[in-house]
Order: C-alpha cells, then structure tokens, then sequence
C-alpha cells in the first residue's frame, strides 16, 4: 500500500555474501535481484536491507519470509521497515555541497523525492535530509 515502506530487514544474515543471499531469495521467493528487489548487505549489524521494487507488497513479502520454511532454518527473520522523513548520510567527503546532496536524493532511482531541507555537518562528514513526503531510505 502507499502507507508501507518497500524497505524490509532481514536479521541473522552473517553466513552469506550479498550473492549467495539474492541466490537464496530469489529461489524461495520467485523475485528477480534488480528487477523485483535490491539487496544491502548490513555485516556490522548481521542484517541485510531488501528493497522491493515495482509494486510488490512488503507486507505479503515479510510474512512469505517469516513462513519459508527454508529461511527459518536457516534463522533469517524478516521484519517491514517504517516510512521516514528523514535520514542521515554518513561518512559525505569533504568539499561536497548541499545542491549535489539535494540532486542525489530527488533522484527517484535513489529512492528519492522531494525535500524539506537538507542539512550538511562538514565538521561531521554528515547530513540530514528531511522530505515532504516518506520515500527516503530507512
């Protein structure tokens, strides 16, 4: 729906590589890697970020998850990501302007939209954009 994020986590993921974990998704899940979902490996958290593209249903893809059989033996939960306003990029390069932060994130490739404000902290190699409406990344 227009309310859920397409954002879902999976914990427990420390055995895979980011290949064998889009292998293993797309075999029990019938969804393609780019064309149905993108994947991000999280190694300092065990956890992995799936992205659903088009309009799959992040409700109905959590619950497939949390069911398959599959995925419970091998402990991997799933849980459904909440819509943000804003987010904070880290680790931004000295010398980068917020017009070049602003353009990345309107960009609807990134997941991006339109933006309230974008806040940079060069002191701190951070920013913080906030958008009108949730479609920043979790």
């Amino acid at each position: 729906s227009a309310k859920t994020s397409p954002l879902v986590a999976l914990e427990n993921v420390q055995p895979f590589s980011t290949e064998g974990l889009c292998s293993l998704l797309e075999n029990v899940s019938g969804l393609t890697v780019h064309e149905d979902f993108r994947l991000e490996m999280r190694p300092e958290t065990s956890t992995a970020i799936v992205t659903l593209l088009k309009s799959i249903d992040a409700e109905k893809f959590v619950k497939f998850c949390t069911e398959n059989n599959q995925l419970r033996k091998l402990n991997v939960t799933a849980k459904l990501l909440e819509r943000t306003h804003s987010i904070k990029a880290e680790n931004i390069p000295g010398g980068v302007s917020t017009d070049h932060i602003t353009v990345y994130f309107e960009n609807v490739s990134n997941v991006g939209g339109p933006k309230v404000d974008v806040q940079l902290l060069p002191e701190e190699h951070l920013a913080i954009t906030t958008f009108y409406s949730p479609k920043g990344k979790a």
